[in-house]
């Protein structure tokens, strides 16, 4: 039996849950603004006191590596590497475009999600980069990538040889809506960024010994930091 924290915060929602063999027990997540440095914390502990689960009796800390929020991003990865550093316990690294299809495909196995032809369909998880740029990656139904995670400047031509393959290209995600219009046949499904995505690969990852050197993992950013500078007058 494998006890798993999962932490995401690459987005505007604070998520963190304890799975068991990569079943989820408990979940908080709030969505209310970018607090995610004091929130994160507040969770572990409010989900460790509901479970009755002690910090030691815990096997491994998942984190959603990204790609998303630069801030959020560290935010979270930061918190987990302290945690295993603290309790000796293995750090594990998922995707955050991989956690964001396993949502997807978990909301179409409860019926939350209705896609006609899901077995063919192609997903297109999608993080907001700011205008009108995303972090995106193709999967199959069964969550297996077809290509690389990218940084997209969406425009018509975005996705074609996808959008044109006579499957269902169903895009979700915080990137998503703003592109809708300028994907022609593509399907908006709402789906949002949460830490039970990270569960059942949390576990698959943790099953085959794929951890993370806790000194030396950063989070997948994708894009390089852009320090700019603000147009506000302090003084």
């Amino acid at each position: 039996m494998s006890l798993i924290l999962c932490i995401e915060t690459g987005t505007d929602i604070c998520s963190v849950g304890i799975a068991r063999d990569g079943e989820l027990l408990s979940l908080r997540e709030s969505d209310e603004g970018r607090d995610h440095a004091r929130k994160v914390g507040v969770f572990v502990d409010e989900l460790l006191r509901e479970t009755g689960i002690a910090p030691d009796d815990l096997d491994a800390v998942a984190v959603g590596k990204g790609p998303g929020s630069y801030t959020g991003l560290r935010i979270g990865v930061s918190f987990a590497k302290g945690l295993c550093y603290g309790l000796q316990k293995p750090l594990l690294a998922v995707g955050s475009l991989d956690a964001l299809v396993e949502v997807a495909r978990e909301d179409y196995e409860a019926g939350i999600l209705s896609v006609e032809n899901w077995n063919d369909a192609l997903l297109c998880p999608m993080v907001d980069a700011r205008r009108m740029e995303v972090y995106a990656q193709v999967f199959d139904a069964e969550g297996v990538a077809q290509g690389d995670v990218s940084a997209e400047v969406i425009s018509e031509e975005s996705f074609a040889s996808y959008r044109n393959a006579g499957r269902p290209f169903v895009i979700f995600g915080s990137g998503a809506r703003k592109c809708a219009d300028l994907l022609t046949g593509a399907t908006l499904v709402e789906v949002t960024p949460s830490a039970r995505g990270l569960a059942r690969l949390a576990q698959q990852a943790f099953d085959e010994g794929r951890t993370e050197d806790i000194a030396y993992f950063e989070p997948f950013y994708l894009k390089d930091f852009v320090v700019t500078t603000s147009k506000k007058r302090l003084f």
